[in-house]
């Protein structure tokens, strides 16, 4: 067998050749589906950006909500001031008062404060919001109920919210936006109707607050995005993934003696922590909720907070000294504090945990996305107690979340359990590869002699001979495991390597069986790679569900960086394993 170093430097150098780090100037998206997963339908109108702020003014918003069939819809809302809401000249929402628009950001949804429900007839429903601002912010947002849980799409068209259906609107307009804006008017509350409540007319002139007014469009905002985006992101989106994808090039860069690509590593976090102000511009002030590298504000997941923050302990770790560390380290610090006061966790076990799809739903994902994290940050503090809290953290963790997501029957990790329920959710391979993983990442720094060492040594030896049972005659496993049928799939088997090559290398596991499928799995990755470096077959991400159709009928795709950084790895822990010395 080749040296994996070979073919993970081909990946790497692919990596440095195609990652830009860099944004691309936008028109902002105009998304005329009115269906909400991940707060995709969110529709905002924002006053104070077209018609100014500081003074008291009235305005109006109009579009169409477009129905196939007449349907019984619900909307959150969320305003500045007052606002009042009519639906084909029906009045469904209206509030009055002060107040500040306060949108709630969740793991995977927004929640907002005011709701009202309404019927679509068949056909076009015209929506008319009244907007008054005492001086302050001013605008006003919408979206169905977020649908935290959802997994496979609903059947069913869902509303077509926009323009496109307004006979005197050209299709132009519409592509460009979903609103028609008209104001200011004079006033600062809802009583004292306007021309445009009484009659929608265009290409006429109203008597304003400040001179004669007409509709337009609200003012259209220049987002930056990254380059060639894919279904599954980009190698610079800010997602653990490719945090992962930066803390393997960190490594790589002493395996081989290559500052290419710990300049790469590094270039990860100066572009995410030097972008941070214009990315929180975008979610804040441009209401851009959805838009490139989102996730890095106010977003409470360890997708998003202590998985990618990992090749910035990295470097901590690596450099004593450089440009920029004090901003490292208060990044640092940020992320364990999130860790240690701000993450959900499991009532009773005190287990990181999600409030998607539902409260308190554990993921064995959440073992990978949290507990290196702890591993390595204890590396870095200075307290000797503190390090120590930390460590014991990772390795009770560890263990308690067998409690919820280990299936003793199969001897492996269910992908996901909610509170309380049954235990059903499928064996999905790289959720089976995050927790042993997790177990090889604690195991490895906790002390000769830890309480906990023994029984985290018996579940690493526990998971990995099932999961032995699970590998197949071309040396991969399935997506699925106990699923045969179900695709070969690289991101799974590449992590079952690292994890077959760590216990070997340590000496948690002995004999010829284990090297055998560490070896058989690793050459079924490298027939994966092509001479450029491009990996196919890994499966793209994927949220939990009890159908397990759902899993086996996953996209795969070439480069997604949930594959690549766990080839990264599993190719420089076979290599470790094949030299002399203790590694």
């Amino acid at each position: 067998m080749s040296d994996p170093l070979t073919i993970v430097t081909r990946i790497a150098d692919k990596l440095i050749r195609d990652t830009p780090f860099r944004y691309r100037l936008e028109v902002a998206p105009c998304n005329s589906v009115f269906r909400n997963v991940s707060s995709c339908g969110l529709q905002s109108v924002d006053f104070g950006r077209t018609f100014g702020e500081g003074r008291p003014g009235v305005a109006y918003a109009y579009t169409q909500l477009h129905s196939e069939s007449g349907e019984e819809i619900e909307v959150e809302v969320e305003h500045s001031d007052a606002c009042r809401i009519s639906l084909n000249g029906q009045t469904v929402y209206e509030k009055a008062g002060q107040r500040s628009a306060g949108l709630t950001f969740d793991e995977r949804s927004i929640s907002m404060s005011g709701r009202f429900s309404a019927r679509l007839q068949r056909g076009p429903n015209a929506l008319l919001i009244k907007s008054a601002t005492r001086g302050r912010e001013w605008c006003v947002f919408l979206q169905p109920p977020s649908r935290k849980g959802a997994v496979l799409e609903t059947s069913g068209r869902p509303p077509e919210i926009g323009l496109r259906h307004v006979a005197d609107v050209d299709e132009g307009v519409a592509r460009l936006t979903n609103w028609l804006v008209v104001g200011p008017f004079a006033g600062d509350g809802l009583g004292e109707p306007h021309a445009p409540e009484r009659e929608l007319r265009f290409g006429v002139m109203y008597p304003g607050r400040d001179g004669d007014v007409t509709w337009t469009i609200p003012k259209i905002e220049v987002l930056g995005n990254v380059l060639a985006p894919q279904p599954w992101g980009s190698t610079y989106t800010w997602n653990y993934h490719n945090g992962g994808v930066a803390w393997a090039l960190a490594r790589l860069a002493k395996a081989v003696g290559d500052a290419r690509y710990r300049e790469y590593a590094w270039r990860f976090c100066d572009f995410h922590l030097e972008g941070l102000p214009f990315v929180r511009h975008q979610v804040k002030a441009l209401h851009a909720v959805r838009s490139a590298n989102h996730h890095i504000v106010d977003t409470p997941l360890l997708d998003f907070t202590l998985a990618p923050a990992l090749p910035f302990v990295e470097r901590l770790l690596q450099e004593p000294a450089f440009d920029g560390r004090a901003e490292y380290e208060q990044f640092v610090g940020r992320m364990l504090r999130y860790a240690q006061r701000e993450q959900v966790r499991l009532p009773g076990s005190g287990i990181f945990t999600r409030t998607t799809p539902e409260v308190y739903t554990t993921w064995a994902d959440d073992m990978f996305m949290g507990l290196p994290f702890l591993v390595h940050v204890s590396r870095h503090v200075t307290e000797p107690e503190e390090r120590q809290a930390l460590l014991d953290e990772a390795a009770r963790q560890a263990l308690a979340f067998g409690d919820e997501v280990w299936d003793e029957a199969a001897q492996l990790y269910r992908h996901a359990r909610q509170s309380g329920r049954p235990l059903t959710m499928p064996f999905w391979s790289r959720c089976n590869g995050w927790a042993v993983w997790t177990l090889t990442e604690v195991l490895q720094a906790l002390p000769e002699g830890h309480p906990r060492q023994a029984a985290l040594l018996a579940q690493v030896r526990r998971h990995i001979d099932s999961l032995l049972r699970h590998q197949n005659a071309r040396g991969f496993w399935p997506n699925v495991l106990g699923r045969p049928d179900s695709p070969d799939e690289v991101s799974g088997t590449a992590i079952f390597v690292l994890a077959l090559a760590r216990g070997l290398r340590v000496g948690w596991l002995a004999g010829a069986r284990y090297r055998a499928a560490a070896e058989a799995g690793w050459r079924a990755v490298a027939s994966r790679v092509e001479p450029d470096g491009t990996v196919h077959d890994i499966c793209m991400g994927t949220m939990c569900s009890e159908d397990v159709e759902y899993y086996v009928r996953r996209p795969f795709y070439d480069n997604d960086t949930h594959g690549l950084f766990a080839v990264l790895f599993a190719g420089m822990e076979l290599h470790r394993l094949g030299q002399p010395g203790p590694g």
